[in-house]
């Protein structure tokens, strides 16, 4: 994997958890919360594009898996409570 790969995933893997800590219903983290990002693997707001902690979420599979919880957590969201940032929650 080169560089640029690797950071574009690193990337993504930081905005899908900062994302997902946005849900407005816990219930509907619950895959996310067992399946995805492990408590205290990205510190809340880390978007830095490199980390070396990063290496088990970037490889192919896991992060074909991981975007594909992702897009599961937030189809359930967007069925129940959406997201809330910012003193904001969506419509």
């Amino acid at each position: 994997m080169t560089n640029k790969v690797a950071m574009e995933r690193t990337r993504m893997v930081k905005a899908m958890e900062y994302i997902v800590r946005q849900v407005n219903d816990e219930s509907c983290m619950n895959g996310w919360l067992m399946c995805g990002v492990a408590d205290g693997d990205i510190e809340y707001g880390d978007f830095a594009p490199v980390d070396d902690n990063m290496e088990y979420y970037i490889e192919d599979d896991n992060f074909a898996e991981l975007m594909e919880l992702f897009l599961k957590t937030m189809k359930l969201a967007s069925y129940s409570g959406g997201l809330y940032c910012g003193n904001v929650v969506s419509k």
